[in-house]
């Protein structure tokens, strides 16, 4: 049997389960690799802004099956509420267990002070009438993620690397207006103003760990991307954060297949 990696806490976000994009079957391997002791959701996890009854995979459940799994065997698991999943914002303060749901979260981590929440909050096109244009221009992006895994398919069929269309319309658009430089420094300030040690966010799906310096002092900004288009993580391990990059190939060598069926079976067994 494969060990799986100890971590002090994992940060996932931006997974949009119920979407076409999200990577749920990738999330899920790298899920069973890890054994965190503090696990944060840190918003969108669930796509209730495109959710559809018509479209919802086992392998979208399996995630949160699995999530459960981890909480029941003594993983604290934290939900942050997104914009996506605002819906979920009337059950804040919710603890079953092991899984609590919040809107933000302080975490002592070897003595510093890591401030984490989503980041919708800085944003707004999710507020109002911006609010309704976004959940359109939401279902205009599903259909993007469909056009794009065509277009992948048949560059795979020619030989050829593959592309994100969807991932260079929105840089180009995020570059034009700042968006993200704003949201950072933003974002930055107040966790300065505030004398925490570590901000992170999710909410813009751009994987990042930077230091950002101001008169007032200096903070580390952390983002930990997404599911849909980067497959990142937030590792935290000693003082060390680290970005997971998703990589099948190295997690097939390391973590064969096999061990987790052979896993997945022991645990119906017992379950039995």
């Amino acid at each position: 049997m494969y060990s799986k990696r100890e971590l002090q806490l994992l940060v996932i976000s931006d997974v949009h389960l119920g979407t076409y994009g999200c990577h749920a079957k990738e999330l899920l391997h790298y899920l069973k690799t890890v054994n965190p002791q503090t696990l944060v959701l840190n918003g969108d996890i669930i796509d209730m802004w495109n959710f559809s009854k018509n479209y919802f995979p086992s392998s979208h459940m399996d995630v949160m099956r699995h999530v459960m799994k981890m909480a029941s065997k003594g993983t604290h698991v934290y939900y942050i509420t997104g914009n996506h999943d605002e819906m979920l914002r009337k059950y804040t303060d919710l603890q079953l267990g092991n899984l609590e749901i919040v809107d933000k979260l302080l975490l002592d981590l070897d003595g510093k002070k890591a401030w984490i929440f989503h980041g919708d909050v800085f944003d707004a096109t999710t507020k109002g009438y911006a609010k309704f244009l976004a959940k359109l221009g939401g279902k205009g992006y599903d259909l993007l993620i469909l056009i794009n895994r065509f277009v992948n398919w048949c560059l795979n069929l020619f030989g050829k690397d593959k592309m994100s269309i969807s991932k260079k319309v929105k840089d180009g658009v995020k570059k034009a207006v700042a968006f993200v430089s704003d949201f950072e420094t933003t974002a930055a300030e107040l966790a300065i103003e505030k004398k925490y040690d570590y901000v992170v966010c999710g909410h813009i799906h751009m994987p990042q760990i930077k230091e950002v310096k101001t008169e007032e002092g200096s903070v580390m900004y952390l983002n930990s991307g997404d599911w849909v288009e980067n497959l990142t993580a937030l590792e935290y391990n000693n003082g060390k954060w680290e970005i997971f990059n998703y990589d099948k190939n190295y997690l097939d060598l390391i973590y064969p297949k096999d061990n987790f069926e052979q896993e997945d079976i022991v645990s119906k067994i017992l379950a039995s």
